[in-house]
């Protein structure tokens, strides 16, 4: 085709060099082009991360092309075609143009090949099945890719059932990609295709449905995507403990105006009930991670309450309890339940100081407890937390002097 995508740094990285010099010195220059993301990315002006490169070398091939110009080979999915190389400590996964054989939704046998439509006619929306050579030169086996691109239209290749069939996760990677790139009215085959077979996310792995629910949720404005994952039933199979759509379309409502950052954990949370069990629950089924089980169910946890009218005195307070990444996700989820026009204000005043105060260390240790007279022991621990919860209660008063006498008379008051 006429088309190309104007040259890339990282087409001319010298890491991407030496691996296409490579692979063209094992296959000729036709041997491998640049597929999927990167080349989706770089034609909308985004980020490019990854780099997926497809050949049609056979793994065997592209293992020892790689080990001739002392670039490192990983097999990481040689059974389907896949192998990372390593250059200049950048991966590279290397894929050779492949068919499908024989699906069940999770699994795929495949059979590699050397046309390229074959290739395409396996992938799963047609803007990830455009090709690119080291020239720029763009090639869309299914005609419609580049468009569909244009368009913002996610768009299975051939029939959207058949592509599902193969692989269910594509059920979620269609919401998900819907809200990175979809714009105008969505695909009507695709959608009903993706009701229809909905119970097949059912059968996929935890890790698999996590990452691309927090994925979606990553994009700057997931909410039209949510709103239709929740008409086709997908979002109850993905999420069966989501009840707070409200609270979720305020919060990406607020960090889309206010310029915040977007935070898929935060907005995961948003659409949970304000209960650390079932935080808990969520994070475990879905296998997140240990600081994200921690930090989604502390979010939901609602003790001390937090109201927008707090006092500095008692903002302070709250942050040395809560740590000031729990009370801004704390503030973040109350301002997106509340009456948000009438305390925008407020709230921000809230997130401010708790970003910029800086947390005080409490200034008594065990020793000088003891020094006070108090014998070592469970008694040393009961004392300090005495002193601590008057150093608190008198916001964190910057007068050692005051404070040992607090522990003088405090430990006098206590029965050895």
């Amino acid at each position: 085709m006429s088309e190309t995508l104007p040259i890339q740094p990282w087409m001319t990285h010298p890491a991407t060099v030496a691996v296409m010099d490579a692979l063209a010195h094992a296959g000729g220059d036709e041997a491998a082009r640049f597929v999927g993301g990167c080349v989706r990315n770089a034609l909308l002006g985004r980020d490019v991360d990854d780099i997926d490169i497809a050949t049609i070398l056979a793994p065997e091939a592209v293992t020892a092309a790689l080990k001739a110009a002392d670039l490192k080979a990983v097999p990481t999915g040689i059974s389907h075609g896949t192998i990372t190389a390593v250059a200049m400590g950048r991966p590279f996964e290397i894929t050779t143009l492949r068919r499908d054989v024989a699906t069940d939704g999770r699994h795929a046998v495949v059979a590699f090949t050397t046309d390229w439509s074959q290739d395409a006619a396996r992938r799963d929306f047609r803007f990830n099945a455009i090709y690119a050579d080291r020239a720029g030169r763009l090639f869309d086996p299914t005609g419609a890719g580049l468009d569909d691109l244009r368009a913002g239209a996610v768009v299975f290749v051939g029939k959207p059932a058949a592509r599902i069939a193969e692989d269910a996760l594509r059920i979620p990677r269609f919401f998900r990609f819907l809200a990175w790139y979809g714009h105008g009215e969505p695909d009507a085959a695709a959608l009903a295709a993706c009701q229809e077979h909905r119970d097949l996310v059912r059968d996929l792995s935890a890790e698999r449905v996590a990452k691309e629910l927090l994925t979606l949720l990553a994009a700057q404005d997931p909410r039209a995507a949510v709103r239709l994952m929740a008409r086709t039933g997908v979002l109850e199979l993905i999420l069966p403990e989501a009840d707070e759509p409200a609270r979720f379309e305020a919060l990406v409502k607020i960090e889309t105006e206010m310029l915040f950052s977007e935070d898929a954990l935060l907005r995961l949370a948003a659409l949970l009930p304000s209960d650390p069990a079932v935080g808990e629950a969520t994070a475990r089924r879905l296998r997140l991670s240990n600081p994200q089980r921690e930090r989604l169910t502390r979010a939901l946890d609602g003790e001390p309450p937090l109201v927008s009218w707090m006092s500095p005195r008692q903002t302070r307070q709250a942050v040395w309890r809560l740590g000031a990444e729990v009370f801004c996700d704390r503030v973040m989820l109350d301002w997106a339940g509340s009456d948000r026009p009438a305390t925008t204000t407020q709230w921000r005043a809230l997130l401010a100081m708790a970003q910029s105060w800086p947390r005080p260390t409490f200034p008594l240790t065990g020793e000088e407890v003891v020094a006070a007279g108090v014998p070592r022991g469970p008694l040393v621990g009961k004392v300090l937390r005495e002193v601590e919860s008057w150093w608190i209660d008198n916001d964190f008063i910057d007068d050692k002097l005051s404070l040992v006498e607090r522990l003088k008379s405090v430990a006098q008051g206590m029965a050895y």
